[in-house]
């Protein structure tokens, strides 16, 4: 289980999130050095390649950069989502630095999380997606009271396909089916396949899993 630690100010979401691996903390001007996250996000190694199935594209200028974290603070403190920079945790050799971005979006008429996540390519194949899908889904339904967690992935990315339906396999969630038209980049449509996990499904989940260590 992660630590969820405590929450920020009026917004219901924690500042920081630890897990056996990762600490999880709230992307904002204070917790980041806007030039090295630019630079990050504009020529990082294969940036192009990990961005190909984001929302977004490798930043222009470092006025770009700092809009958009200007951005997910207000999104914050509306508490319609929360944004995070993944940073390996002792005694991994690269602790501290910023291994990607994930985030919650929270659609509270629907009582549903949808969940996001991008790794520098360095940091592939360590099984971090999934270590933070598991802190994330924990709070989603233990902390804010949710009744769904979303995840999505485009059409044609395999290696998100791969890590999404492990996890969601692991939380008893299920395949909704593809959503067409739904994603735009570039003034590009592109399809969207679409998971998720309920509360029941995702309490069944956990006490199977504590039931299987009794």
């Amino acid at each position: 289980m992660a630590d969820l630690g405590d929450p920020a100010g009026d917004a219901p979401f924690p500042a920081t999130i630890r897990t056996d691996r990762l600490r999880i903390e709230r992307l904002c001007h204070d917790a980041v050095d806007l030039r090295n996250y630019y630079r990050i996000c504009s020529g990082d190694e294969d940036i192009e390649e990990v961005t190909e199935y984001l929302s977004w594209d490798p930043h222009e200028s470092i006025r770009e950069t700092k809009s958009f974290v200007d951005m997910v603070e207000r999104q914050w403190e509306n508490g319609e989502s929360a944004a995070y920079l993944l940073r390996p945790r002792d005694p991994d050799p690269d602790a501290g630095e910023i291994a990607g971005g994930a985030g919650i979006t929270v659609d509270w008429e629907r009582d549903t999380g949808t969940l996001g996540v991008w790794l520098r390519k360095r940091f592939w194949g360590r099984g971090y997606s999934g270590e933070r899908a598991a802190a994330f889904v924990q709070l989603a339904f233990e902390r804010l009271g949710l009744d769904l967690v979303a995840v999505e992935h485009q059409v044609g990315n395999e290696r998100s396909k791969r890590a999404i339906e492990k996890y969601v396999d692991r939380f008893g969630g299920s395949y909704d089916g593809r959503l067409r038209n739904w994603a735009v980049k570039a003034d590009e449509v592109r399809d969207q396949h679409r998971y998720t996990i309920s509360r029941e499904q995702y309490r069944r989940s956990r006490d199977e899993r504590t039931e299987a260590t009794v």
